[in-house]
């Protein structure tokens, strides 16, 4: 097995653990990573990123596994809290269901281009700044508060993420400051909706690149899925501390520094960014 492609797998999957669930865009991350380093071949890298997205939400049902399990008894009990967070998450879920298995591919094949992906960043982190410097009247101090109309409308800023730049913790998080969640109940709602929104598209993924599943690539496969995980799992935890005290401003500026720097690198010709 190739050290440099395994070496490419590790910083792909903290990559992802690091971002996945922070409002700086994963997908976006990933793209320019993986072009920067000429990571693998397109169709073994889409393959790939199934891996370690499934690490990452793997993460989040595991710090989360206390919560699940009582939702999932509750449900069975028909008790009224945990059908209330269970009706919310799937509400939630349903726009970008509908509305990803309709457009995914064209979004696919014309917007994941790292320039699209520098631009969708600085907007987006113009976006926050915005959030954070409106009046926030809380509505929703806990996931006990929030109602079904408050996730929809989050579930249809989730399906703004579909853009590569945005971010789809970005998108929800943001979504919910601006729909009076408090930014503890915007965060672990964020997480939440990840489960079915991610399991969803990994499973239409490995269904729709099935056969580019081959054994002999199970090593890099292991190397992304596990760092991922450990990564997402600490990120999850971190997270949430953080925002319990602290706003989203700086991931924010980290988005507009970070989206700059590459389309300042594409309007000076320091790097080619429409070959990649």
């Amino acid at each position: 097995m190739d050290f440099v492609l395994l070496l490419q797998a590790l910083v792909m999957g903290v990559i992802e653990g690091l971002t996945e669930f922070l409002p700086v865009s994963s997908t976006g991350h990933l793209i320019v990573t993986a072009d920067l380093m000429n990571f693998w071949t397109p169709d073994k890298r889409v393959v790939f990123e199934i891996a370690i997205q499934l690490g990452a939400i793997l993460a989040v049902c595991f710090d989360y596994r206390e919560k699940l399990a009582r939702v999932t008894v509750g449900v069975l009990k028909r008790e009224p809290d945990a059908v209330r967070f269970t009706v919310n998450v799937l509400v939630a879920f349903l726009p970008a269901a509908v509305i990803g298995f309709f457009a995914i591919g064209i979004i696919k094949d014309y917007l994941f281009t790292p320039l699209v992906v520098a631009t969708a960043l600085v907007l987006g982190g113009i976006l926050i700044l915005y959030a954070e410097r409106r009046e926030h009247v809380i509505r929703a101090e806990s996931l006990d508060d929030l109602r079904w109309q408050d996730a929809l409308k989050v579930g249809f800023a989730q399906c703004l993420a579909m853009i590569p730049g945005t971010s789809r913790s970005g998108a929800t998080i943001i979504g919910g400051l601006f729909f009076g969640l408090s930014r503890k109940t915007a965060a672990e709602f964020s997480f939440f909706l990840a489960v079915p929104t991610m399991i969803g598209a990994t499973a239409y993924s490995v269904y729709k690149h099935r056969t580019e599943f081959v054994l002999a690539d199970f090593p890099v496969f292991a190397v992304g899925f596990v760092s991922a995980f450990l990564v997402a799992a600490w990120v999850v935890k971190a997270l949430v501390r953080y925002v319990s005290n602290h706003d989203f401003t700086i991931f924010a500026w980290y988005r507009i520094v970070f989206g700059g720097l590459i389309l300042l690198t594409a309007f000076t010709g320091m790097v080619d960014w429409s070959a990649h």
